[in-house]
């Protein structure tokens, strides 16, 4: 450009803090701020004909405008793209397919059953499972959190059977100890649970030595997975249980999306939740374990043996943000996973799965997260979709990369890969044992509370109940079952369930056979 120069500046700071870590977006090699504004300077000559000035201003706007809307489409076609990352909608909110981009494939218009079925053949062909992933080492991921793992200690109070520590206290204790703690300032629920916690902060501040200690906590357990797979009942259940805590709410979701700033993906990055506002949804517990122990110490215990549980069912297999926070030197695979992270900090930790036939489970999910004109036609529409969208994938990377795509992930409008449970499982059981593993079933759970619970408490090494406590934990009506207008909708077409029965159906084997228990084919399953 002779006779016009554009100077672009980035407003607003660059700097790289814990707490909001902006994304990059990379034009021409040169790092750009994602959530700066982009400012243009014109700088005119003086010898410029005023006419000739307003022209070329039109045009050279008029082409820039046209060039930014041009970045602003291809931020999304190629989110997948570790040069170039922007936010993806979520996978409610597409209206219509759009190609992903770096897959070459057109998703086709033809739904009718021969195609899909094809389509399903094609997939089912490409499915291989791999004996093993590559670990990261420690210290990559020590650097990639270097605050989490200042925080949590490498070991815990030998005297209680949780995981906690004691923590110096170096605030104010005359001031809001929960003031800058996300949780407490957005979920407007329980303002009134935090607020409980302010009241009685300092009355559990332990003095030693001039200073002030707090105890702080991680979970015993984790219920992890998967949606719409009945963990809502099961954390319902076990809350009742005397020696049994759980966080002041379900789903807080801190390692899969608070961590990185995500409420809905949809609404982009927040602040970071920082490992501090997610201990302290812990705080209840923790001085209910501080007071027992207290009391062992005096002579007089209390259940010692109180445990801590936390319920996300995104825990299992939601590793979306890694794409954004993440260099992808593993060809379209998560170098980092969630389990990697917490098997760092809690090698011990125990996790329950609740797994569920994955066509029902898709079915239920699709009626749960649905926002409008739901029917068995519009869902078979849908599934037929993401069924082309995962071919196109596997056209290019292997079976593991697309289920942990991130950009085909959110381009699909049902959420076909939360049902492939063997491929998360077995990258779980490369850091954990299977001995710390629980899997249950579903249908197993809603025909025979009784003895699926028995199975938690035996697996948690929890003591025995009374049997008045044992009746109200096995026989309380089912939680979070479906809503009456989503049940008058009736079950999805045969032919819908005959497509998904033969996509999952190589998943579900490796699943069983993992597994040894063929109960995990799903071959006699019947709708819940």
């Amino acid at each position: 450009m002779t006779q016009m120069d554009y100077k672009y500046s980035l407003l607003g700071s660059t700097v790289d803090d814990y707490r909001k870590r902006p994304l990059l977006l990379q034009v021409d090699d040169t790092p750009m701020n994602l959530f700066a504004v982009l400012e243009v300077k014109r700088e005119l000559p003086r010898r410029w004909s005023t006419l000739g000035c307003f022209r070329k201003i039109r045009l050279y706007t008029f082409l820039f405008g046209l060039a930014v809307m041009f970045l602003i489409m291809a931020s999304y076609i190629l989110t997948g793209d570790k040069k170039g990352l922007l936010l993806t909608p979520s996978p409610y909110h597409f209206s219509s397919l759009v190609s992903p981009g770096p897959f070459a494939f057109n998703l086709s218009s033809v739904k009718d059953y021969a195609h899909i079925k094809l389509v399903v053949k094609s997939i089912t062909s490409k499915v291989e499972f791999r004996s093993s992933r590559q670990l990261p080492e420690l210290k990559a991921l020590v650097n990639s959190e270097p605050h989490m793992f200042s925080v949590v200690p490498r070991k815990f109070l030998p005297a209680v059977k949780n995981p906690c520590w004691y923590e110096e206290y170096t605030g104010n204790i005359t001031s809001d100890p929960y003031r800058t703690n996300l949780y407490a300032r957005y979920s407007r629920r329980f303002r009134t649970v935090f607020q409980h916690l302010r009241n009685t902060f300092r009355e559990h501040l332990f003095h030693r030595d001039g200073r002030l200690y707090r105890m702080r906590c991680l979970p015993y357990f984790y219920i992890i997975g998967q949606p719409k797979c009945g963990t809502t009942d099961l954390y319902d259940r076990l809350r009742l249980h005397p020696d049994v805590k759980f966080t002041t709410f379900k789903e807080p979701h801190w390692w899969t999306r608070k961590r990185f700033g995500i409420i809905r993906l949809s609404e982009g990055f927040h602040s970071r939740y920082p490992v501090e506002d997610y201990l302290d949804l812990f705080d209840q517990a923790a001085y209910q374990i501080q007071g027992n122990l207290t009391a062992n110490a005096s002579g007089s215990p209390n259940q010692p043996n109180i445990i801590i549980g936390e319920a996300s069912a995104s825990t299992m297999w939601d590793n979306n943000a890694w794409v954004y926070f993440y260099d992808n030197t593993t060809e379209g695979e998560p170098p980092f996973l969630i389990q990697d992270f917490v098997h760092a900090l809690q090698p011990d930790a125990r996790f329950i799965v609740m797994l569920r036939d994955p066509v029902e489970r898709l079915y239920s999910d699709y009626l749960y997260f649905g926002i409008a004109n739901k029917s068995a036609e519009d869902f078979h529409e849908k599934v037929s979709e993401s069924l082309q969208l995962f071919e196109g994938c596997l056209t290019e990377y292997t079976m593991r990369s697309c289920v942990y795509n991130t950009t085909v992930n959110n381009a699909m409008p049902v959420r076909l890969q939360v049902g492939v449970y063997i491929v998360y499982l077995m990258d779980w059981l490369t850091v954990f044992s299977r001995e710390q593993i629980l899997v249950l079933r579903l249908e197993d759970h809603a025909s025979n509370r009784k003895y699926t619970m028995h199975k938690v408490f035996d697996f948690l090494n929890l003591g025995p109940l009374t049997k008045e406590k044992e009746s109200e934990i096995t026989r309380s009506p089912a939680s979070n079952t479906r809503r009456p207008a989503d049940k008058n909708l009736g079950p999805m077409l045969p032919i819908t369930k005959e497509i998904l029965r033969d996509f999952y159906t190589p998943f579900n084997e490796k699943l069983a056979k993992v597994l040894r228990n063929d109960s995990f084919l799903w071959e006699n399953s019947s709708r819940l």
